[in-house]
């Protein structure tokens, strides 16, 4: 029987307090949360972004909520409070229910798939991870594929540094490529 991310979770103290010395369970590191994101760019088009916003729903279980620009810059053609993007915050339950699709069914859908890279986590234990095409996730598949667009997945755990943060994904089942 495959173990999922959230029995993962509770053996972690077990599993890593030899290698990172661990006096208590509330050292080993966890996922908090589970932001999705993904920009609009110059989509002009409504029912695009309406479709865009439906999709990442869909995706993520969780009505995404806009982001708007900050800032006005010319050479982009943006004014202040355009609409920019879709971001969702995952915490809980859909996180771990998300977290689970990502490495089970997700990953092994993308095309010439050969692991993430260690290189996408950063000095504070969080990775993040770009998908070119959303329809590598199951909910949007079978549409049609003339309206694709990219996601960016982030995960943020309580990990101190990147050797702990790499050591505890590898644990929870992210597939990670080798060091070279």
């Amino acid at each position: 029987m495959a173990h999922t991310t959230a029995q993962k979770h509770k053996d972690t103290f077990a599993v890593m307090k030899a290698d990172f010395n661990y006096t208590s369970p509330m050292q080993a590191p966890r996922v908090t949360k589970i932001v999705v994101s993904t920009g609009v760019g110059s989509v002009s088009d409504k029912k695009k972004r309406e479709l865009i916003l439906d999709r990442m729903t869909k995706i993520t279980g969780q009505k995404p909520s806009a982001r708007t620009t900050r800032k006005s810059i010319s050479t982009f053609k943006t004014r202040v409070g355009d609409l920019s993007g879709h971001m969702v915050t995952l915490r809980g339950a859909r996180m771990q229910s998300f977290l689970d699709k990502l490495i089970n069914i997700v990953f092994p859908r993308v095309r010439d798939f050969r692991g993430v890279s260690p290189k996408s986590i950063d000095e504070m234990g969080n990775i993040s991870i770009g998908f070119k095409e959303h329809t590598v996730f199951p909910e949007t598949a079978d549409e049609e594929a003339k309206d694709l667009f990219g996601l960016a997945v982030t995960i943020t755990t309580t990990a101190k540094n990147k050797k702990e943060a790499e050591a505890f994904l590898r644990h929870i089942g992210l597939p990670l490529q080798e060091a070279k």
